[in-house]
């Protein structure tokens, strides 16, 4: 069983109960393989840790953002409280390196992954509220979270990149962007699209994904930075 005291001494979070702290990195698929084995898996731990997680950053957004309505702040959370930034900011903290997973887990490294690691991130609020209190718990996701959000406002990346798409192309160019995949590789369960926005046969910007509409999120975000139609 990988040593998480590692993850103590790099996060600075050090927990009274250890068994909580392991228990946080235990996917289901292990305990399948180790039926043995005294801890359960993460899943209650990541219910809770998700919502302490809403409940943290709906009130740094409210406190921090006293003149954004209800719609907008709600569109904010959403935008940084999702699998794909939680799963950004699980692997920078190097939460993978202590994963315990079933053999066969460990080998897909796509999407399903990513989930995972997303799901881990949670376990451990969950477990850090569980031995450290609140405030133990709300300090991690400031530290490790709460520095995205600048940018996830001033960028506006808070709103969906193809609706935003769609609404500009039509107000300044009078068409209606299309999608087209222009590359598609890997197994099922590990996919890689490349997709490209258009207006009309104009290629405008490319985006990558493991799933066509990751990829075509991606493209329209790009069309939009290239446009300057982000302001």
């Amino acid at each position: 069983m990988n040593d998480v005291s590692g993850f103590e001494k790099k996060t600075g979070c050090v927990f009274k109960d250890r068994s909580l702290l392991t228990q946080a990195f235990i996917h289901r698929s292990y305990i399948n393989e180790n039926p043995g084995l005294k801890l359960s898996h993460n899943e209650r731990l990541e219910f809770l840790g998700d919502a302490v997680l809403e409940l943290v950053v709906t009130d740094f957004l409210y406190r921090t953002y006293p003149k954004s309505a209800e719609g907008e702040l709600t569109a904010y959370r959403a935008a940084l409280v999702n699998a794909v930034v939680i799963s950004e900011v699980a692997s920078a903290l190097g939460m993978n390196d202590y994963l315990l997973l079933s053999k066969g887990e460990m080998k897909d490294t796509g999407k399903a992954r990513q989930y995972i690691l997303a799901n881990v991130y949670e376990a451990f609020v969950g477990a850090l509220y569980l031995d450290g209190g609140y405030d133990a718990a709300a300090r991690f996701i400031a530290d490790t979270l709460f520095g995205r959000v600048s940018d996830i406002v001033s960028k506006k990346l808070w709103r969906d990149p193809k609706s935003l798409i769609q609404e500009k192309s039509q107000e300044y160019v009078g068409v209606t962007p299309s999608y087209r995949v222009m590359h598609e590789s890997g197994p099922d369960h590990d996919k890689h699209f490349t997709v490209g926005v258009y207006f009309g046969e104009d290629l405008i910007a490319e985006g990558k994904g493991q799933s066509k509409q990751e990829a075509e999120q991606k493209a329209a975000a790009e069309a939009l930075k290239i446009k300057k139609w982000l302001d």
